[in-house]
């Protein structure tokens, strides 16, 4: 009896089915699960959390204070790294700050510009226009220094990051309209980081990570620690809420029109159900004293 419940919470694990997953994370139902994945090929090992964001749902909204937050967290430690090559800074403004407090942020970047009159790029401080610069001069010296793989761009990640959540739950998540997959999937890796269950090894350099959708471990180091940034609002500084905040902020940062397109929609879907019962109505008067 105990093994079919052990093998029901392993399968639960890797094809998302129930709250399961959760009994495979624990000593050797881990391992197992590692063998299970590996031998299918099947990842990640245990299905993102699901977490109550802000901006979940049709009505959902952007906590500014935790887009804030998530910014200090990435210019503070994702930036070493990760690019965001396709948002611009004037688009902070959309986060509660001035245009001044734009400036003054930008200012602290530099931008490669030219060529100039000579013929030759140079360097300038960064202007609101501008977009947030890689911390390297190309792919490959980016690939050169993080042992061959170039970190990927953050513009998109939290859209292009997900995990097929298996049926029936995509079939709800049509009426919930979930689409805080990526949001879900950055937060769950980012305190995923664990020790490997005995038994299993994972290649040198690498750091074992369940919900990694690549493998079961990944080159990149824990990134981030308990008190690593100082925040100004009082927020706990502890691993858990970095990664929330962090995560939403790279929501915002795929998505910034996010509440415009719901509010666009919910529009959209009050009209069409007026229009439907006019057209309704027209039809009955039409052809209320129409024989049949």
């Amino acid at each position: 009896m105990k093994k079919l419940v052990t093998s029901i919470a392993l399968i639960a694990g890797l094809t998302g089915f129930g709250a399961s997953a959760t009994l495979a994370a624990e000593g050797s139902d881990l391992a197992a699960a590692v063998e299970h994945a590996a031998a299918a090929s099947h990842y990640p090992i245990l299905k993102p959390h699901n977490l109550d964001w802000s901006f979940a749902g049709p009505f959902g909204k952007y906590d500014k204070g935790q887009l804030q937050r998530g910014l200090k967290v990435y210019k503070e430690v994702c930036s070493a790294c990760h690019s965001m090559s396709l948002v611009p800074f004037r688009t902070l403004s959309d986060l509660g700050y001035s245009e001044d407090q734009v400036k003054a942020f930008a200012a602290e970047y530099e931008v490669q510009d030219g060529p100039n009159a000579d013929g030759d790029m140079f360097t300038r401080t960064a202007v609101a226009s501008d977009y947030f610069p890689s911390p390297f001069p190309n792919k490959e010296a980016a690939a050169a220094s993080n042992g061959g793989a170039a970190p990927p761009d953050f513009s998109l990640i939290a859209k292009a990051r997900g995990v097929e959540r298996g049926f029936p739950t995509f079939v709800f998540d049509i009426f919930t309209q979930y689409q805080e997959g990526g949001a879900d999937y950055i937060y769950s890796l980012l305190t995923g980081y664990q020790d490997p269950p005995e038994g299993v090894e994972v290649p040198e350099g690498t750091y074992f990570n369940p919900y990694f959708v690549g493998s079961a471990s990944l080159a990149m180091a824990p990134p981030i620690s308990d008190d690593q940034v100082d925040y100004d609002d009082g927020a706990p500084q502890t691993v858990d809420q970095y990664s929330k905040d962090v995560s939403a902020f790279l929501m915002w940062a795929a998505e910034p029109h996010l509440e415009d397109r719901k509010r666009t929609g919910f529009m959209v879907m009050v009209f069409l159900a007026i229009f439907t019962a006019l057209i309704y109505l027209t039809k009955k008067s039409v052809y209320a004293n129409k024989e049949h």
